[in-house]
């Protein structure tokens, strides 16, 4: 009946794993070495006290006719029971303390990247190098939904992946923008809370390029699991071609605040940003989730004077959920969200907000 069972139900079986694994460097392979040795200690040490436990419970049983011994204090005894477990904690604080003194020191790094976690995504900036950029869930809403069979990788595909090169020592300095998060990367053996206020350090070196997953660790809100992490790790010839070509389209990225944009651009691009950025909470419908996440769909903002409507996308709202995107999106992105927003789901108030606009209601904000 068991086996008929589990036959039955074996497609629905979450995958059977129970020790980590090695990962990608050499400091989550020290990790694991320490993890096995501290393991087989453990094993050998249960072994021996439920041996002795069992061989005494069955050779001095009662019934064998056993007297049992009459005795207070054991010198020996004592000695042994405080010597023995201070050696192996001794034996085991010596790789401990090595391992943990590698995993502090991100000195002497080769690049560095801050990390700033917000609900639910992450900025990576790399510093000195002018490129900073979002990265946010891609997984299909299908697929969340149930009405799509699931990817290889749900729920841990991004649009845009933290990019670091081969070989090389990079420091992460990690932040949070709202709440408390945390960057995770298992096979990295990078686990660091992101805290609104501090700023904490972690690094890594990987040996091999590949693709290296992840997730925010931390409950930060109702889509802290749709707030996953993709490091890609490049050769250092192709990293050094893939900061190049950043460089030049965040030069252009800038270049775009100027031109002149027609309303049709502004709605294609603001619905693109719109399910990227704004969905999650307002529904790509443009219903959201009342009371938390209200209606932008014939509402008083979406409809109502463009000033309020920059304002609040730019500063946010304090003691809601709405973020302030002023310094998370380009004068670009925010304007054709705002264009969207004023022209979707039948709003049609008709005006378009353009990046020029953004732009001067920042600076009269200085």
């Amino acid at each position: 009946m068991g086996l008929l069972l589990w036959l039955a139900f074996g497609a629905a079986q979450a995958e059977w794993g129970v020790n980590m694994a090695p990962g990608a460097t050499e400091v989550s392979r020290s990790v694991f070495d320490l993890h096995m040795t501290i393991f087989w200690i453990c094993v050998v040490i249960g072994v021996v006290v439920f041996g002795a436990m069992f061989w005494s419970m069955l050779i001095h049983r009662r019934s064998t006719g056993q007297e049992p011994a009459h005795f207070h204090e054991s010198t020996t005894v004592e000695i042994l029971w405080t010597v023995v477990p201070l050696v192996i904690l001794v034996l085991m604080a010596i790789p401990a303390t090595k391992t943990l003194i590698d995993i502090y020191d991100s000195s002497e790094s080769e690049l560095d990247i801050q990390i700033t976690g917000y609900q639910w995504k992450w900025q990576y900036k790399y510093l000195g190098q002018d490129v900073e950029f979002f990265s946010n869930l891609t997984t299909p809403a299908e697929q969340i939904n149930n009405k799509a069979e699931k990817g290889e990788h749900y729920l841990l595909e991004v649009d845009e992946p933290l990019v670091v090169p081969a070989g090389t020592k990079v420091r992460f300095l990690i932040t949070s923008a709202d709440v408390i998060h945390s960057w995770w990367v298992p096979a990295l053996a990078v686990k660091k809370d992101a805290i609104p206020g501090f700023v904490n350090e972690s690094w890594t070196r990987v040996d091999e390029p590949g693709l290296y997953r992840g997730q925010c660790a931390e409950l930060c809100g109702k889509d802290h699991g749709f707030m996953p992490i993709v490091v890609e790790v490049k050769t250092k010839a192709d990293f050094a071609t893939w900061l190049a070509e950043r460089k030049q389209a965040s030069a252009a990225e800038k270049e775009l605040t100027s031109k002149e944009w027609s309303q049709e651009e502004l709605m294609a691009r603001g619905e693109k940003t719109y399910n990227t950025t704004c969905a999650a909470c307002h529904q790509a419908s443009g219903e959201g989730l009342p009371p938390m996440f209200p209606a932008l769909k014939g509402s008083a903002i979406a409809t109502g004077p463009v000033e309020e409507h920059i304002g609040i996308v730019v500063n946010g709202k304090p003691g809601t959920s709405m973020a302030a995107f002023g310094k998370q999106l380009s004068e670009v992105d925010i304007a054709a969200i705002i264009t969207y927003e004023r022209n979707a789901w039948g709003n049609k108030v008709g005006d378009m907000v353009t990046p020029k606009d953004i732009l001067t209601f920042k600076q009269a904000q200085e």
